[in-house]
């Protein structure tokens, strides 16, 4: 395991996605989450520091993220380039983004309703309700692990 001083923050792991093109502040949440859950799932260990995504309406959301971006509302955040070496996790990183690239900010977001780890941390809360309940790392860890798995089965 990487000694956390060393980790990429949530930022550079956005600033990675928008290397590779603009995108709207939303599917930039969901791919953030999907990279975080999928690194848990693949590599048992941490991508990033600041990796708390919390159950919002709209599916998964960084805080972090959410201050930093909000001001886009539903523009496009301009590509940037990203300089951070991020090793072996770079193969999780290409891997969300050739899975999730093409779905819009609206397909991620219902995608994310139907998995275990948004709704769990959700529980009681209704449809349309704000909450900030946090999305376990443990439910995310299982959750995405055992679609592997499964993918490989097949």
């Amino acid at each position: 395991m990487e000694n956390n001083s060393q980790l990429p923050d949530i930022e550079d792991v956005a600033d990675w996605f928008l290397s590779q093109g603009s995108l709207q502040h939303k599917k930039l949440q969901k791919l953030c989450y999907y990279a975080v859950a999928w690194h848990y799932a693949l590599l048992d260990h941490p991508l990033c520091l600041r990796d708390t995504f919390q159950a919002w309406v709209h599916g998964p959301v960084s805080a972090v993220l959410f201050e930093k971006y909000k001001k886009y509302g539903w523009t496009r955040i301009n590509s940037k380039e990203c300089g951070v070496d991020f090793g072996e996790s770079l193969e999780v990183l290409e891997f969300v983004w050739e899975s999730y690239k093409d779905l819009s900010q609206f397909q991620l977001e219902n995608l994310t309703h139907e998995e275990f780890p948004w709704e769990n941390a959700r529980g009681s809360y209704q449809e349309f309700e704000p909450a900030s309940a946090i999305i376990s790392i443990d439910d995310m860890k299982l959750y995405y692990r055992k679609l592997y798995e499964d993918s490989q089965n097949d």
